[in-house]
């Protein structure tokens, strides 16, 4: 996840056993968003988690940092894929 030129990685990390969760943004995409953003996207995870939604809690936190990411990284044609989409279980 550092490993991007931009430093522009997000992880949502998901510990279903333990409840638990994750929402870490790489240094270059924290330099640009709101002093509070990863709060209100916790938050917003959370209340949809809260209401056993965890599918939707999954898609409007991805949704809201694909918004920022947009924003200030916006897609060019010459974008390469730096990071793996694996999904892991482990």
């Amino acid at each position: 996840m550092f490993n991007t030129q931009q430093r522009n990685g997000v992880l949502l990390y998901i510990a279903v056993d333990d409840h638990k969760f994750v929402i870490y943004g790489d240094e270059g995409i924290n330099n640009v968003v709101s002093e509070n953003f990863w709060e209100t996207t916790k938050e917003a995870i959370q209340n949809q988690f809260k209401q056993g939604n965890f599918k939707q809690g999954i898609i409007d936190g991805v949704l809201k940092a694909g918004k920022e990411l947009q924003a200030h990284f916006p897609w060019t044609t010459d974008d390469e894929n730096e990071l793996s989409n694996e999904i892991s279980k482990g």
